[in-house]
């Protein structure tokens, strides 16, 4: 039988028939693998299992007062907002702790917006006509998800080592009024893991738009989801934007989601304060308070902000020989494949894997077949549709260490065989 690991450029293109071999003894194997979506595995969410005896029976008064079994707090309660401030870089009076999920807070705020028009809004943004979003290409699908929902027009931009490419960026917002909002995933981007740099945040929280209630959406999923020692911090987006004359253009967004329990986290806002405001009257039809009790419990079991920092290192202990075993399978199987390139990450929970122009789908569907589940070809572009079919979202976080490796094995043997059969057609 044939090691894939002998099909290597220069010759590799011309080994099809092996490649065919390998693929049928590897599918013949019957694996059940899985890298589609960036989940914390159960060995990491153990690490928070103490949040299941919290805050106990007795336990549930705020600092303020609040009996946080009952109604109200629209806002969270003042510990809670306390305890994400410093990562969400503004005062406690403008975070607000919500429940669960960021995905919600981001999809809320989009509704709201197209229904009520923000505070910097003449009225609702859908009242005029067409509503578009730049889309920093790859990026997220469950953001473009929102935008197909809701008819939102959606302009990709590039995505560069640093950020998306600003010349394009400040040339769209500036001449487009329908322009109303931006998605940005500022560090450890998905799923190219990139960090905006401080030139590319100042630029984007000082850029004319001709939209005056322009806003960008600043999912900062992975503000502490560190896959080094090296704990990378970014310019505050809030800071910039007030000092350059625009208080109200960023919407901040992080949650607890890949801190603690996916399931039942907590989602956290901070922006202006004139954007609080806007938000929690909003708020008012639609909840009459959030999950306090969880939120009480998340303070005690985190304590503080360098207690946030503790747990995220146990993460990394768990998440780095993940990664590691990814790239080395990678670095072993596919290095000087033409047209095949990943990136490293510094933190985050993807490595896009670019292969052969017009691969993508081939490769996603071999893959299925031999029992490794991708994500499929497109997602990380708008309306689903890669105009390349070349960058692919690997996410080795649910699976098991002794899993993560034989799966990447799995994917560079499709990827190679995907290229031997566009080169042989």
């Amino acid at each position: 039988m044939t090691d894939v690991a002998q099909f290597r450029s220069p010759n590799i293109l011309a080994s099809n028939s092996q490649l065919q071999e390998s693929y049928a003894a590897f599918k013949g194997k019957g694996m059940r693998l899985n890298l589609t979506r960036g989940k914390p595995s159960p060995e990491q969410m153990g690490l928070s299992s103490e949040l299941l005896t919290l805050p106990g029976a007795t336990d549930y008064v705020a600092e303020d007062g609040t009996d946080c079994r009952n109604y109200f707090g629209l806002q969270g309660i003042p510990e809670a907002r306390r305890l994400f401030s410093g990562i969400l870089g503004a005062p406690l009076e403008q975070v607000v702790v919500g429940n669960n999920s960021s995905l919600a807070l981001m999809h809320d705020a989009v509704v709201y917006s197209l229904l009520k028009g923000t505070c910097d809004s003449s009225g609702p943004w859908s009242q005029p006509g067409e509503v578009a979003f730049l889309c920093p290409v790859p990026g997220y699908d469950r953001h473009f998800r929102i935008c197909e929902d809701y008819g939102i027009r959606m302009i990709s931009v590039p995505l560069n080592d640093d950020g998306p490419d600003m010349d394009e960026v400040e040339r769209l917002v500036a001449q487009d009024a329908s322009i109303k909002g931006m998605w940005c995933v500022p560090k450890y981007s998905n799923p190219t893991g990139t960090v905006y740099s401080d030139a590319v945040i100042e630029r984007l929280a000082a850029m004319p738009a001709a939209a005056p209630d322009f806003r960008i959406y600043w999912d900062n999923a992975y503000s502490v989801h560190h896959l080094t020692s090296e704990r990378i911090e970014i310019a505050n987006i809030l800071e910039l934007s007030a000092r350059h004359g625009h208080p109200n253009r960023a919407f901040v967004f992080a949650s607890t989601s890949k801190i603690t329990l996916a399931g039942a986290g907590l989602a956290l806002f901070a922006s202006s304060a004139e954007n609080v405001k806007w938000l929690l009257a909003r708020f008012v039809p639609r909840t009459i308070g959030p999950d306090k009790v969880n939120q009480l419990r998340h303070v005690r079991f985190l304590k503080d902000e360098a207690g946030i920092h503790r747990l995220m290192d146990k993460h990394r202990a768990l998440l780095a020989p993940k990664f590691q075993n990814v790239l080395d399978v990678f670095d072993e199987k596919l290095s000087g494949v033409p047209g095949v390139t990943w990136n490293r990450p510094k933190g985050g929970y993807f490595i896009a894997l670019d292969v052969p122009q017009g691969c993508a789908r081939r490769v996603v569907a071999l893959a299925k077949d031999a029992g490794v589940e991708l994500t499929p070809a497109g997602a990380v572009y708008p309306y689903g549709k890669d105009p390349n079919d070349r960058t692919l979202r690997i996410a080795p976080t649910f699976p098991a260490l002794s899993e993560v490796g034989l799966a990447a094995e799995g994917v560079a043997l499709c990827v190679l065989l995907a290229a031997a059969e566009k080169n042989s057609a």
